[in-house]
């Protein structure tokens, strides 16, 4: 946070070249803050230029001091006139605001020419993000997210440009015709809340939560009204409009060891198996290169839940004495994150053998039924749980606890399943799907069980 503590400890020097260059562009960009740094300047050079003679003053009669005191106060002017000076220039170099960084808790940028720092001014330039989760509210009264990965060109208090991610804009009455651009497209709203995503190709996906919006493509004539419920695929072999009541948005779409005595099993090795299901689609998601899990109450369909399977058969499993499951965190492409809150998760083990023996590539959700963990309390066993928050960047998360130490250790089988579920819901149908890297993904790490055994 910048403050006048932060203010002061540049002036001594006591600010690292990354928190100098944080006030910098905090100055440049806020007005209140600039007028407090020059004030706060004019304090610090004075108390300086007056620290030697300052305890004569004090004591120098007032007819004698005068020439001492006059001395002080011309240098006390020229500084007061260089403070002055750098300030007006500062002004004459500053651009009209037209919005305000009021969110951007553990964001990350890079490539922005804009202020930063929670609660900054904004004039037109850009805000690339690619971290986290951050709101801009325009003056005109729009409030607009922006979902990372995501670049945004800010043209005035009405209009702004994506350039590619995604962004969710909350559209008073008092801003009714706010715009959002695309490469070949503009989204005018009409009074709404709408979501926008893009991709540096140029095609994008327009979705409308409440209202309706106007979108105008390219050179094509012909205005296309989007009421609520509905969405635009635009910049694929034809634009189209449909009623989004299925599925989500889509978007653009080694681990460390806890230490030297732990081994390492992923669900590439052996047997081991991972997939989800979806509710009501039949096709298998065996091989996707991601693990997907939604919970909502808005739209059945879009519900999703994860199976992993790890072969121990090389393992002794009497003798685990401690035990953690690794996720790789994946952007899923689908859904907007800011439309789900802070997302818990639990994980549950399989007490039945014969669960184990499921086809990844031939399991559907009408056959995953026997992981129905909610309807058959009995057969599954809750072993950790763990919360994804809303924007978080894509990390690793684990999971370790007794129980999933027990759960391994008593296990009457060398292979071990899980089932993994998500007990958050969203506010919006088109809610974020959360991802994890599978053991088919080109890049990522597989889920990793991590087991520590005893010597004796």
């Amino acid at each position: 946070m910048i403050d006048k503590d932060f203010i002061d400890r540049s002036f001594d020097g006591q600010l690292s070249e990354e928190e100098m260059s944080r006030l910098e562009t905090a100055i440049i960009g806020d007005a209140e803050l600039r007028s407090a740094y020059v004030e706060q300047r004019w304090l610090h050079a004075e108390l300086i230029a007056s620290c030697e003679d300052l305890p004569e003053l004090l004591e120098e009669k007032p007819e004698a001091g005068f020439p001492r005191m006059a001395g002080w106060l011309s240098a006390a002017a020229a500084v007061a006139f260089f403070a002055s000076t750098v300030y007006l220039i500062s002004l004459d170099k500053s651009e009209p605001t037209v919005a305000t960084l009021i969110e951007a808790e553990n964001c990350r940028w890079s490539g922005s020419d804009l202020p930063t720092t929670e609660g900054a001014k904004l004039g037109a330039g850009r805000l690339a993000l690619t971290e986290g989760m951050a709101t801009i509210r325009f003056d005109s009264g729009a409030t607009v997210t922006l979902e990372a990965p995501t670049t945004l060109d800010i043209a005035s208090s009405m209009r702004a440009r994506l350039i590619e991610g995604s962004v969710v804009a909350d559209v008073p009455e008092s801003a009714h015709g706010f715009t959002i651009d695309t490469a070949d497209t503009e989204v005018i709203d009409l009074g709404t809340r709408f979501g926008v995503t893009t991709t540096d190709l140029g095609s994008a996906h327009v979705f409308v939560f409440e209202g309706e919006v106007e979108v105008n493509q390219g050179e094509n004539p012909e205005t296309q009204l989007i009421t609520e419920g509905g969405s635009m695929r635009i910049g694929e072999e034809d634009a189209s409009l449909a009623n989004a009541q299925v599925g989500e948005i889509a978007r653009h779409a080694s681990l460390s060891a806890p230490g030297d005595d732990w081994v390492a099993i992923t669900t590439e090795s052996g047997r081991g198996k991972d997939a989800y299901f979806r509710k009501t689609h039949s096709e298998s998601f065996g091989s996707d290169p991601l693990i997907m899990v939604k919970e909502t109450t808005l739209a059945d369909t879009n519900r999703r839940k994860a199976a992993l399977s790890f072969d121990l058969k090389r393992q002794t499993l009497s003798k685990v004495t401690d035990a953690r499951l690794s996720l790789k965190i994946e952007s899923s492409g689908l859904g907007f994150s800011s439309l789900v809150p802070d997302s818990k998760f639990v994980l549950y083990g399989v007490h039945d053998a014969a669960l184990d023996k499921w086809e990844e590539n031939g399991v559907n959700w009408s056959t995953s039924e026997p992981f129905a963990v909610l309807e058959s309390p009995l057969a599954y066993e809750s072993l950790a749980t763990f919360t994804i928050r809303k924007g978080s960047p894509n990390g690793v998360v684990e999971m370790q606890s007794d129980k999933l130490t027990d759960f391994i250790a008593s296990h009457s089988d060398n292979l071990l399943t899980f089932v993994l579920i998500r007990l958050t819901g969203e506010n919006d149908k088109q809610g974020l799907v959360h991802a994890f890297a599978s053991k088919e993904h080109p890049t990522s790490p597989a889920p990793t069980l991590w087991i520590q055994t005893s010597q004796k």
